[in-house]
């Protein structure tokens, strides 16, 4: 067999996929992979039934169905405090996950450097690897995920073309503060590079936190690719609808990358999507209020048990220390990632190694989700009881 490719030796395959695919082997509640375990808006639902029979079922325009940019435009356009225009400055992907690769192929030559804020959700590298491009790891430092704004402005210094900046942050649920932004944005533009952002829980935020679009800072419209997509917001990560937003150059450009990547997005799905980008703000103040609730429900849990944890301000996600099980005999030397599997099989929980997430060696780490029914994150804790009896 002839070689394969040099890169595909470079990063592996999805931490957060294989710990699903070994939960599902074991009678295990699953709490990496994030994704709810509750339907959709009842009217995306009926939206759906209805384009069942009406259609379309063809093609879209490879971009994204017109009705469904413009949708898209009247949603964003007061985040980002712009009136994005849905011909020129929207590309339409196969979810937030193309949304990205495809920022990186339109903006990176082989060799450009791309900063990359760690922890990380774990596609960023393999973007800028698949993008030609070098990533630099920008430490977010745990517990608080706070970061050395002149390490940003080094990297910027030394050539790099682009900043990522994941915001609410998973895994860390970190919500970007305006003086941090403000911050970052003053770089972007003093050394005209680009801000690649993925808002795709810009909804999932808990009080007092605020989400604020890097794009609606002044001077940041140009600067900025915002990358979004509908999976969580309104719970459909199956429906893989996505988005871009840009100067419309940039996304002239996305959009040619995009027809070669995957021609486009599922026709039916953006037609009964654009009933949910038409939901009244009050959608929007139940998302939040539902997942404030678990948020609260699930650490009181973990409180309960006396497991160690972040407070995520934004996501669904929380970071929990296990550092006084790794010191234990029985564990003595094991990885965050062999903790996990055991976890699996002999706790019934499943959670992601934070290895997968850092840069750094941090190795005390895992990463849970509370996207869950409340009997289910019940059970969850229960079932975590086993770990703090390790401990007496």
């Amino acid at each position: 067999m002839p070689a394969l490719s040099d890169r595909v030796g470079t990063f592996t395959d999805s931490v957060i996929r294989r710990m699903t695919r070994i939960n599902n082997q074991y009678d295990s509640i699953n709490l990496s992979q994030g994704f709810p375990d509750f339907d959709p808006p009842k009217q995306l639902l009926d939206a759906l039934a209805e384009t069942a029979y009406k259609g379309p079922h063809q093609y879209a325009v490879t971009f994204g169905a017109q009705n469904f940019r413009e949708a898209l435009a009247k949603k964003t356009s007061p985040a980002l405090h712009h009136e994005v225009d849905p011909n020129t400055e929207i590309c339409v992907t196969c979810g937030g996950t193309e949304a990205m690769m495809a920022a990186m192929m339109t903006i990176c030559n082989p060799g450009d450097k791309v900063m990359i804020f760690s922890p990380f959700y774990e596609n960023y590298g393999a973007d800028a690897i698949l993008s030609g491009a070098e990533p630099i790891y920008i430490p977010l430092v745990p517990p608080t995920y706070e970061f050395d704004i002149s390490l940003i402005e080094k990297g910027f210094a030394e050539g790099a073309k682009a900043l990522i900046l994941c915001n609410p942050s998973n895994p860390c649920g970190k919500v970007f503060r305006r003086d941090e932004l403000e911050a970052i944005a003053k770089l972007a533009i003093q050394y005209d590079a680009f801000v690649v952002t993925d808002e795709v829980y810009e909804h999932i935020i808990y009080a007092p936190a605020e989400h604020i679009c890097m794009a609606s800072l002044p001077g940041m419209f140009e600067h900025t690719i915002t990358c979004n997509s509908l999976s969580k917001t309104y719970s459909i990560t199956g429906w893989r609808l996505g988005y871009l937003i840009g100067p419309a150059e940039v996304i002239e450009g996305a959009r040619k990358v995009h027809d070669f990547l995957t021609v486009g997005a599922a026709a039916p799905l953006q037609e009964a999507a654009v009933a949910g980008l038409e939901m009244p703000a009050s959608y929007y103040e139940e998302l939040q209020a539902l997942y404030t609730e678990k948020r609260d429900h699930f650490l009181a849990g973990l409180d309960r048990v006396g497991l160690k944890h972040n407070v995520p301000q934004g996501t669904y996600f929380v970071m929990i220390d296990i550092s006084d099980f790794l010191a234990l005999p029985q564990f003595k030397g094991w990885t965050d990632l062999q903790f996990c599997e055991w976890m699996i099989r002999e706790v019934g929980v499943a959670a992601v190694p934070g290895s997968s997430f850092f840069r750094e060696p941090v190795n005390h780490l895992i990463r849970m989700h509370f996207a869950r029914g409340t009997d289910v994150l019940d059970e969850a804790v229960r079932r975590l009881e086993k770990l703090q009896a390790l401990l007496k």
